[in-house]
């Protein structure tokens, strides 16, 4: 059984710094399409940041410049280096990670199969 688990959750200041990391049983990164979407109160959950042939990048307009997505193959871990967090980067953090080899890596729920619990983050003004 694949599951993956989320770490680092945290309440922090504006323009602070927090990592995330995901940490994944049953599941190797390396290579997937795998990445991190949040769920911010009153939203529905879109994409942040996303990760493909480990080191193919996309990051949501909002977060480009202060988010960094990167895979610790050795560790097996997912992580999200979050910068200059503002108040609107608040929400449930998920990690997400697609079962098979698609071809394609987008900011789309449908295509990713595993999904982490969530962490919180809080970023207060």
């Amino acid at each position: 059984q694949v599951q993956l688990v989320e770490s680092g959750l945290g309440s922090v200041q504006a323009v602070g710094s927090l990592r995330l990391s995901c940490a994944a049983s049953g599941y190797t990164f390396s290579r997937y399409c795998v990445g991190w979407f949040r769920l911010a109160p009153g939203q529905v959950r879109e994409g942040v940041a996303i990760i493909y042939l480990d080191v193919s990048t996309i990051y949501a307009n909002s977060v480009k410049g202060r988010f960094t997505i990167s895979q610790d193959n050795a560790k097996n871990t997912l992580d999200l280096q979050m910068n200059s967090l503002k108040p609107e980067d608040t929400g449930m953090y998920y990690c997400a990670a697609e079962y098979t080899y698609r071809g394609y890596c987008w900011f789309v729920d449908s295509i990713f199969d595993y999904w982490g619990q969530g962490t919180q983050v809080t970023v207060s003004s």
